[in-house]
């Protein structure tokens, strides 16, 4: 049974196409990808995860600006949202803390551990998210 839904946003198929094959390793997860901040933007809405591995640098819409977006929507506005970036200095993650991130993730993460990684941060929304779910449509 599917414990959490995850949605990973990134650019780079081939880095995509590892985060997928990594967070599916965990039977717990059901995970989704999209390849830019534009279409995540309507996959969240639609899917509803429990929780957004997001990109920063990102061609078009990059992930601060992504993000920015999700929380304007009554529908995503409150999805957490992990940044997946190179760039973590202190500085960096402070700047993208303070944009409303709940975490950042270095690139290249450990494909072995990004699942449990993520799990760090969905804690109780997770289960509030799935309730949230529940009056909703079931897949079939």
């Amino acid at each position: 049974m599917t414990e959490a839904r995850i949605l990973y946003v990134d650019d780079e198929p081939d880095i995509r196409d590892i985060a997928m094959m990594a967070l599916e390793l965990d039977p717990e997860i059901e995970a989704r990808s999209c390849s830019s901040g534009m279409e995540a933007l309507a996959e969240a809405a639609m899917w509803k995860p429990d929780l957004i591995l997001l990109d920063v640098m990102m061609p078009e819409m990059d992930g601060p600006e992504t993000l920015r977006r999700l929380r304007e929507n009554e529908k995503t506005n409150g999805i957490p949202v992990v940044f997946i970036t190179a760039r973590t200095q202190v500085a960096e993650v402070q700047r993208f803390l303070g944009l409303g991130a709940r975490g950042v993730i270095a690139k290249p993460f450990d494909p072995m551990e990004l699942a449990g990684e993520a799990r760090k941060y969905l804690g109780t929304d997770a289960e509030q998210m799935s309730g949230k779910r529940a009056g909703g449509a079931t897949a079939g």
